[in-house]
């Protein structure tokens, strides 16, 4: 295998899907004159990814065999010493990232083929996922800060546009304009951060950065006594919480389900959602000077993934239940990294998107199948109706809850012990978050899974009119269900397959080989909670036959045990329990009031804030005082210079002899005044 990577193939990968998205959507739109159909449209948009996935493969395997590319295509700009360059930067972490963003946006290419087949707006849809894979490929293939930050707010603006996709409906609009509005909060605090590396590092390119973070490090935020390097951290991960979407800037994600079940797979699953946790990883060189930052990341993550699961349980919208997970999961990752075990959260980050992906893809399936009813109260004995549905959202559901030897063990449970071999003040905290989120997850995951698949058949007594995903409101169905066609069970089936082995295939050489060498740093000294993981790893069989002993594997298996006795063999339980702990549900109901607090505090007081400084400040002040009142005095002071211009001769003589009488009394009787005084 050759140890150099081309520049051109290297370009193709993130042009390949610009190319698609331009060809459909200029030509495939009325904004082109829909000069080419539906076929050649999603033709071309799937051929860029694949190209892109086959190239990212090829890159991939070179960089297995020791290759490596860290280079500037492009400069843009130069600021005294401050380069503003394009650049691309191939290590392990890249590669690995590059393979999933394009694998899992193919299986999304096809799958729409099947899912948005009736939808008008059939090719803008292509075009805009296209569009999205090539902002992702742009933000993990960067090899400096201005284009991670190019690539971070292009999957935030085409992250707008797909969410609020069906603009004709109230709530997608809501929603997509709710998820710009937060991620522009945790933005401003990403962007502060970079512009502090700027101006005290010097540069914007990763790897000189690194080499002078030591230096950074023995710098004091400017009139405070915090380190510099700890403002700079938490400022960025600031920027990942609103990306990652961790508490409390959670709150955009589960709205984003009102968009096309295909970008929620892709955006809000597998690629989007994990630039957060990608970015923590690269700025690991930085991160782990600042203990402060690492037990903020871990106690936010610790937060987000046990109560973001609580959220799960009493949720009855299919897509919305697969939403709280993946905000769960999220927090799983971020609890890594915060323990320093970036190759772990990484790892996990690759697992999920796939079983994610699957679980989302698998859930529009149903959708498909049961004529867009996504309340899963009234679904029921669809496992006879949707064979291949049923068994891939099984093997997804086994590899979300961690099922040994499925691929979200492998990730999930180092994740559980890279935390318990953490020593900062929130480990504690964090390992007890972890371990109960096991049970959670595995008891919100097959409720929705006996709801769904097996049970009584439900879905024909719905009382209210199914709800359309995105056709609008039909009446309800009596017809049975129906499985998919090959264009969306074929993706379902290929990403089940790394759901299965994809863990225990790359454990190794991720998590205790060279995968990362150079790619993520950790102090050893100071963090030594991978070395001992990698002490106690004796492959992944042993780790996986392991598991049955451990308290993980058991609070799974009691979790799914109960979500069984409740919802299949006593299913008045989760009523009595319901009215019994009314305060409770309330509570997760209205999602801790976290919307409640955003829309009637924050946004309120902001309104209130804006409205005085409009009406105060610029009305006011500016307008009224310096304004207005500037040319109002003008006017008044020309008003009476004005009277003094009368244009009569006698007038301006009279002036003039008033002016000499005035200066020859001045200069007669001043002398005479001074000399009083004086004495």
């Amino acid at each position: 295998m050759s140890q150099t990577l081309s520049v051109a193939s290297l370009l193709a990968v993130p042009l390949a899907p610009l190319a698609g998205a331009i060809l459909a959507g200029v030509f495939g739109t009325k904004f082109g004159g829909n000069w080419i159909g539906r076929a050649l449209t999603h033709s071309l948009t799937i051929a860029g990814v694949l190209l892109a996935f086959i190239l990212s493969v090829m890159t991939l395997l070179s960089v297995l065999d020791g290759a490596r590319f860290n280079e500037t295509l492009y400069t843009w700009m130069v600021v005294g010493n401050l380069r503003m360059e394009v650049g691309f930067l191939i290590d392990g972490l890249t590669a690995m990232m590059m393979c999933v963003v394009t694998f899992v946006s193919l299986m999304v290419h096809i799958y729409t083929v099947g899912y948005m087949e009736e939808d008008e707006g059939y090719n803008r849809f292509f075009s805009y996922i296209s569009l999205f894979t090539f902002s992702m490929l742009m933000l993990v293939m960067s090899n400096n800060m201005l284009q991670l930050f190019f690539g971070w707010e292009a999957v935030g603006l085409v992250s707008y546009l797909l969410i609020g996709f069906w603009f004709n409906k109230p709530s997608a609009i809501f929603a997509n304009m709710k998820a710009f509005l937060v991620n522009r909060v945790g933005d401003f605090g990403f962007i502060l951060g970079i512009g502090l590396i700027a101006a005290y590092g010097g540069s914007l390119n990763y790897a000189q950065v690194f080499a002078h973070s030591a230096d950074l490090a023995k710098l004091t935020f400017p009139g405070t006594d915090w380190m510099l390097i700890t403002v700079i951290c938490i400022c960025l991960f600031i920027g990942a919480m609103g990306k990652s979407a961790q508490f409390p800037l959670h709150v955009w994600l589960p709205d984003s389900m009102e968009g096309p079940t295909p970008i929620s797979a892709l955006i809000h699953a597998a690629t989007m959602v994990t630039a957060g946790i990608f970015m923590v990883a690269r700025m690991s060189p930085l991160f782990e000077l600042s203990e402060t930052a690492l037990n903020f990341v871990m106690v936010i993550g610790a937060i987000t993934a046990l109560f973001m699961g609580f959220l799960g349980i009493i949720q009855n919208d299919i897509k919305r239940v697969v939403a709280y997970s993946t905000l769960s999961q999220l927090g799983y990752m971020t609890v890594a990294l915060g323990a320093s075990a970036y190759s772990v959260a990484v790892f996990h980050l690759m697992t999920h998107a796939f079983f994610k992906a699957l679980l989302f893809l698998a859930a529009g399936s149903v959708i498909m199948g049961l004529h867009h009813n996504q309340d899963i109260r009234w679904m029921g004995g669809v496992r006879k109706y949707m064979p291949i549905t049923w068994i891939t959202s099984l093997l997804g559901s086994l590899a979300l809850i961690g099922t040994p030897f499925f691929a979200g063990f492998y990730s999930k449970d180092s994740i559980i012990e890279a935390v318990h071999a953490s020593h900062l003040p929130g480990a504690e905290f964090a390992s007890f978050a972890v371990l109960a989120g096991v049970f959670v997850t595995a008891f919100y995951s097959f409720r929705l899974y006996f709801l769904v698949f097996h049970g009584k058949e439900r879905y024909d007594q719905n009382p209210d009119a199914h709800h359309d995903d995105h056709h609008g409101d039909h009446a309800a169905h009596a017809a049975h269900p129906h499985e998919s066609p090959w264009v969306v069970t074929v993706p379902l089936v290929l990403l089940a397959i790394p759901s299965v082995l994809i863990g225990y295939m790359t454990i190794g050489p991720m998590l205790f080989g060279e995968f990362f060498k150079d790619s993520i740093f950790i102090d050893l000294a100071r963090h030594a909670g991978m070395k001992e993981l990698e002490e106690t790893f004796h492959g992944p069989v042993q780790m996986a036959v392991h598991a049955f002993t451990t308290l993980p594997f058991w609070l799974a298996l009691s979790g799914v045990a109960l979500s069984y006795y409740m919802y299949m063999v006593n299913p008045a339980l989760p009523a009595a329990i319901k009215s019994r702990c009314m305060p409770i549900y309330t509570l997760l109901e209205n999602k801790y009031y976290m919307d409640w607090i955003n829309e009637n505090i924050l946004a309120r007081g902001a309104r209130a804030l804006g409205t005085s400084l409009w009406k105060g400040g610029d009305q006011t002040v500016i307008d009224g005082f310096f304004v207005n009142g500037s040319w109002k005095l003008v006017a008044r002071l020309a008003g009476v210079v004005r009277r003094l211009q009368t244009g009569y001769l006698y007038h301006y003589a009279l002036a003039m002899a008033a002016g000499v009488l005035l200066l020859m009394t001045y200069f007669v009787t001043w002398p005479t005044v001074r000399d009083l005084l004086s004495k």
